[in-house]
């Protein structure tokens, strides 16, 4: 992986000459089945269909799905080719029917696509699981389209494989601006006043559009060109999951479900085809050790974008 000259400011993460040797001394190769405990906050550099197989049974309480969208994507070592829905559909079918007898009776399932990918989804993933709900979070980045709208959202659908599933609403609430604050009897109503600014604890919704996407002043930035932020998987792993809990992830990229889960206290596993990503999610793991901060996450609540450094700002 060859180091570029960086702007001062980019903080983008990258491997440095002579890091490359331990790192990849902690990623696993498996060619015989392995136990939980074999696997457990580990990342596997292989593909998932050479290794599905020969996982345990049972072990997952939080699936996250974050494969290759239905759109020309080029990854490191590879590409992604947009192919008609129904092949899309047939190669989702292909690995998610492998990947039932991991679960856990009362597990959760995520799977992340944009909106060509949605009856796809629906449609394949509706099978196996029972249908909680959509997510939609805005993906502000890009230079826009001449021709049409400029996409700027992506889809987070939320499965269950049973009626029987863990969700806690107290971990995902929101701290809102009040930007119309109402008083009953001289008093704040349902919401707090603040000498820097009034806020609102408030529960989440479906609309998530306090997603800042990584990018190059952002320590947790790699060269990945689909990463989702920690924050966003932050939400994902407080509501569907508890301390200790697994979380996996077949298509783990940089590694942001593994670094997220690993800063909250939830054991994780993740596999991942291409070497270099591997090693670049192998680091942030190292790094999360000294470092358990998750950018737009503070004091147990969410906040909306740019405000926390706002609060910080009028304070002093």
């Amino acid at each position: 992986m060859l180091k570029k000259d960086k702007a001062p400011y980019n903080r983008s993460l990258e491997i440095l000459p002579g890091e490359e040797a331990e790192l990849a001394a902690k990623l696993l190769k498996i060619n015989t089945s392995v136990t939980q405990k074999g696997i457990t906050d580990k990342i596997i550099n292989q593909d998932i269909f050479s290794v599905v197989e020969l996982l345990p049974d049972t072990f997952v309480d939080l699936l996250f799905l974050d494969p290759p969208y239905n759109i020309y994507k080029k990854f490191n070592s590879g590409s992604f080719k947009i192919i008609d829905s129904v092949r899309y559909e047939e190669w989702l079918d292909s690995w998610l029917k492998k990947l039932l007898r991991l679960l856990k009776p009362d597990a959760s399932v995520y799977v992340c696509g944009d909106w060509r990918a949605s009856a796809a989804i629906y449609n394949t993933c509706s099978k196996y699981f029972k249908l909680q709900n959509r997510i939609t979070w805005e993906r502000e980045k890009g230079r826009g389209a001449k021709k049409n709208w400029k996409n700027c959202s992506e889809d987070i659908w939320f499965f269950t494989y049973s009626d029987s599933f863990t969700f806690n609403i107290e971990d995902v609430k929101v701290k809102r601006r009040v930007l119309a604050p109402y008083k009953l009897n001289g008093k704040p109503k349902d919401w707090v006043e603040d000498r820097a600014t009034n806020y609102r604890i408030t529960y989440p919704s479906n609309i998530w559009n306090d997603i800042t996407v990584p990018f190059w002043s952002m320590p947790e930035n790699t060269m990945h060109p689909t990463q989702k932020p920690e924050k966003l998987l932050a939400k994902i792993i407080l509501a569907s999951s508890n301390k200790g809990d697994f979380i996996f992830d077949p298509f783990l990229g940089s590694g942001t479900s593994a670094v997220t889960a690993k800063k909250l206290g939830r054991r994780f596993c993740g596999v991942e085809l291409d070497y270099e990503y591997c090693l670049l999610a192998q680091k942030r793991l190292n790094l999360a050790d000294s470092d358990k901060s998750i950018q737009g996450f503070h004091d147990s609540l969410f906040w909306e974008r740019n405000t926390l450094a706002d609060q910080r700002k009028k304070k002093k």
